[in-house]
């Protein structure tokens, strides 16, 4: 393969990475729902960034919040369109809504909506169709409030609904699982750093050494920014993440990068990579006592997820390994990844 061919495949990766439009940080645009339970009454408010949503949606909310009485009520209607409530069989009947107070310093706008069900609101069923109006890469996180207890449930295009009893709501513990599958899975700026990590990883000890070392920073850190014991501003940890990034492939490129030391590396930058998976929990607000299951669900599927990008990833590099083409497409690989994580720390710094 010549270096002119080598150049230009690195071109069509950079080209495909900056392909479309993307947020702070990868991994789907999220909505955060409080659904608070009081007898016959429920008060479902939903909190969205315009930021994190499709470019039409996003304007729409922005509108909203600079006053626009049209654009409000068009989203107010979505709510009451897309979220079904229903207490003992009955669907409960949605009010006409209002914006909440804007929170100091922040770009989110709250959608408030209270809907009079029947019954004492211990049997509740809540079905989200949300993700037919904002794009199926959105996810509401919800906190139900209900009977002095706390719980969570993530709503995908394919988890709509969830039963809340005056105990807890079914399958929230499975429902963080797989969110934190599909986070990982499509937050490629963790899995470029992965990818890196591993091109010139050195053996088979080596590369456990540099997994394990990941899981256990970034767990670390996951499970204290989740808690609100440690935490870091968001734009400081995307700027970092995407330093990680272009730093490893840096080193890549160098004629004798230490693999033995690598791990060290993955450890370091895999603590900043875990507060960077903890804002999807964060912004929840949950209480200690709702969140650790939740935070021990997500955990996991992070690790599942990444178990299975190294599962496919790892036995295809070991392939390359024993090829002639090793270092070149070790050095068009770092060189692309190097010029990605560049751009992305110039973006997230600066602008």
């Amino acid at each position: 393969m010549s270096r002119a061919r080598t150049l230009g495949l690195t071109f069509a990766l950079l080209v495909t990475l900056a392909a479309g439009p993307a947020p702070a940080h990868p991994g789907g645009s999220n909505g955060y729902a409080v659904v608070t339970i009081e007898g016959p009454r429920v008060r479902y408010s939903l909190t969205l960034w315009p930021t994190a949503l499709p470019p039409a949606v996003g304007a729409q909310i922005e509108r909203a919040r600079t006053g626009d009485a049209a654009s409000l009520d068009q989203l107010l209607a979505v709510v009451r369109d897309k979220v079904t409530l229903t207490a003992e069989g009955r669907r409960c009947e949605a009010g006409s809504g209002a914006l909440a107070p804007p929170a100091s310093a922040t770009e989110s706008l709250t959608l408030v909506v209270d809907f009079a069900c029947g019954g004492d609101g211990r049997q509740l069923t809540i079905r989200d169709d949300l993700f037919d109006a904002f794009g199926p890469d959105y996810h509401t996180l919800a906190r139900v409030d209900a009977a002095g207890r706390t719980s969570q449930f993530v709503f995908t295009p394919e988890g709509r609904e969830t039963r809340v009893t005056a105990d807890a709501p079914e399958g929230g513990f499975l429902s963080f699982l797989w969110l934190g599958v599909e986070h990982i899975l499509i937050g490629w700026d963790h899995l470029l750093f992965l990818l890196v990590l591993l091109l010139r990883g050195g053996g088979w000890l080596s590369i456990a050494k540099i997994i394990t070392a990941f899981t256990v920073a970034h767990s670390i850190t996951l499970t204290l920014a989740a808690l609100d014991v440690v935490t870091l501003p968001d734009r400081l940890v995307e700027a970092v993440i995407a330093l990680s990034i272009a730093y490893v492939a840096a080193e890549n490129l160098l004629p004798r990068p230490a693999a033995s030391r690598r791990w060290i590396v993955s450890f370091t930058f895999g603590l900043v990579h875990g507060f960077g998976f903890s804002s999807v929990l964060r912004e929840l607000g949950l209480p200690t006592q709702g969140l650790v299951l939740s935070l021990l669900g997500f955990n996991l599927g992070v690790e599942a997820g990444q178990a299975l990008v190294v599962a496919l990833v790892l036995p295809a590099l070991m392939v390359l390994r024993t090829t002639r083409w090793e270092g070149r497409v070790v050095w068009g690989s770092s060189t692309a990844i190097l010029l990605v994580g560049v751009a992305l720390f110039v973006e997230r710094a600066f602008f």
